[in-house]
C-alpha cells in the first residue's frame, strides 16, 4: 500500500494567497519545478507532493498539511529531513511544525538505546523522577571538575553531565577529564553517572567514545544539531550499551517546532534524553510548548522507545515541586546555576535531592 509523509507547515500569507502558497510548497518540497513541466504520469501520480488542507489560524498565518511520498525518502535519514523542510526552510514564511511518519519511515529507525526505562536502570532503578547537574564552567582545570563530581554524586544526584561547551580543551583535556570525573563518580558509592560531553568530527568523536566507553561510562551528552542528526543517528547505533542526552544546542536556529525537532525528532534519531528549556527560566518557551514537548518525548509512536524529557535553564530548587506537578514522575529534573551559585553547593544539592525524593513512592 502507497504511504505518504503528512507533513504540517505553519504559513504566514494574506487569505488571498493561501492556496497558491500551499500548492507552491508542495511543488518545492517534492519535484522542485512547476506542475506543468512534470510530464512523467507516474511521477505526477505518486511523487507530486499533494496539499491536504489549509486551516485559518485567525493571526494571519495557516496550518497546511501536505502529503510528501515515501518514495523520495527512501532509507535515508539524512533524506528524511531535506523532504520534511530542505528548500522551504530558506522560506521566511513557512515554519515545520508537525510530521506524521508512516510505518515504513519508522522502521528505518531504532529510536532510544535505552530510553526512559534504560536511564532509571542505570541510576540504579530508581522509580519517579530523576535528578541532574551539570559540571561548569568551562576553563576550569581537570581537578576542579572532578571535585564538584565528588560533591554533587556525594549528594546523590543521579547524573552529572559536563556543560555542553566542555569539550578537548587545553585546562581540561577530554581524556584526562572523562579519567577524573568517572572515577570521582564511580568511588561514590551513591550510584550515580558521569555523562561527558562529545563533540567534534566523526573521528574525533569515536576517538573520545573510546576513551569514556574505556573508563566505563554509561552515558553521554551529544548535541544533535551541532554534530548532525543522520549522523548522531549512526552513532547511536554504533554504541548500543551507551545512553545518549540530547542537547539542545544550535536548535534554535532554523523555524521548526520545539516538540518536533526536540521531542520527535531528536527521539527518532537516537536520544535517550532530551534537553529542553523549561518555561519560567532564562529560555523563551512557553508552558504549551513545553507540555506537547514532553509529550513527544516519551509518548506511544510505535516501535519507537520512550525518551526522557530532561527540563532545565535557570530552574531553582525551590521549584521542584511545581516543575514535578506540571510534568509528573517519568522526568529528569536539571539544576546546575542554582547549586553552583550556592554559597555551600552540598547542601544545596542534597535539598535539590531531597525535594525529589519527598515525590517517590
Amino acid at each position: 500500500m502507497e504511504e505518504w509523509l503528512r507533513v504540517t507547515y505553519r504559513v504566514t500569507a494574506a487569505a488571498v494567497d493561501i492556496e497558491q502558497r500551499a500548492g507552491a510548497i508542495a511543488l518545492e518540497q517534492s519535484v522542485e519545478m512547476a506542475l506543468e513541466a512534470v510530464t512523467n504520469p507516474w511521477v505526477r501520480e505518486h511523487v507530486v507532493g499533494r496539499v491536504e488542507s489549509i486551516t485559518d489560524c485567525g493571526d494571519g498565518s495557516f496550518l497546511v498539511v501536505i502529503n510528501l511520498s515515501t518514495v523520495t525518502v527512501g532509507d535515508n535519514p539524512a533524506q528524511l529531513l531535506s523532504m520534511l523542510f530542505g528548500n522551504v526552510s530558506l522560506q521566511g514564511d513557512v515554519e515545520l511544525v508537525d510530521a506524521e511518519l508512516p510505518p515504513s519511515i519508522l522502521a528505518l529507525f531504532a529510536g532510544p538505546n535505552h530510553g526512559l526505562a534504560g536511564l532509571r536502570r542505570i541510576a540504579g532503578g530508581r522509580q519517579g523522577p530523576l535528578t541532574c547537574s551539570a559540571l561548569k564552567p568551562q576553563g576550569a582545570p581537570v581537578a576542579e571538575l572532578a571535585e564538584l563530581c565528588r560533591r554533587l554524586a556525594g549528594a546523590g544526584i543521579d547524573v552529572i553531565k559536563d556543560d555542553h561547551g566542555l569539550a578537548d580543551q587545553s585546562p581540561a583535556p577530554f581524556s584526562q577529564r572523562v579519567k577524573a570525573c568517572q572515577h570521582a563518580v564511580a568511588s561514590s558509592g551513591t550510584g550515580a553517572a558521569y555523562a561527558p560531553s562529545v563533540v567534534g568530527t566523526p573521528r574525533q568523536v569515536a576517538d573520545q567514545l573510546a576513551v569514556a566507553e574505556g573508563e566505563g561510562v554509561q552515558v553521554v551528552l551529544v548535541a544533535p544539531m551541532v554534530y548532525g542528526l543522520p549522523a548522531f543517528a549512526q552513532l547511536a547505533g554504533d554504541h548500543p550499551d551507551l545512553a545518549f542526552l540530547g542537547h539542545p544546542a544550535f536548535a534554535g536556529t532554523g523555524r521548526i517546532a520545539p516538540a518536533l525537532l526536540l521531542g520527535r525528532l531528536f527521539r527518532l534519531y537516537g536520544a535517550d534524553a532530551v534537553i529542553f528549556p523549561n518555561f519560567g527560566g532564562r529560555f523563551a518557551f512557553s508552558p504549551v510548548q513545553c507540555t506537547a514537548l514532553a509529550e513527544a518525548a516519551r509518548g506511544s509512536w510505535g516501535a519507537i522507545g520512550p525518551a526522557l524529557p530532561v527540563p532545565a535553564g535557570g530552574m531553582s530548587v525551590e521549584r521542584v515541586g511545581e516543575m514535578l506537578d506540571f510534568y509528573g514522575p517519568d522526568v529528569m529534573l536539571l539544576i546546575s546555576g542554582d547549586l553552583l551559585n550556592s554559597p555551600d553547593i552540598d547542601k544545596r544539592a542534597r535539598q535539590f535531592v531531597t525535594a525529589v525524593e519527598a515525590t517517590r513512592s
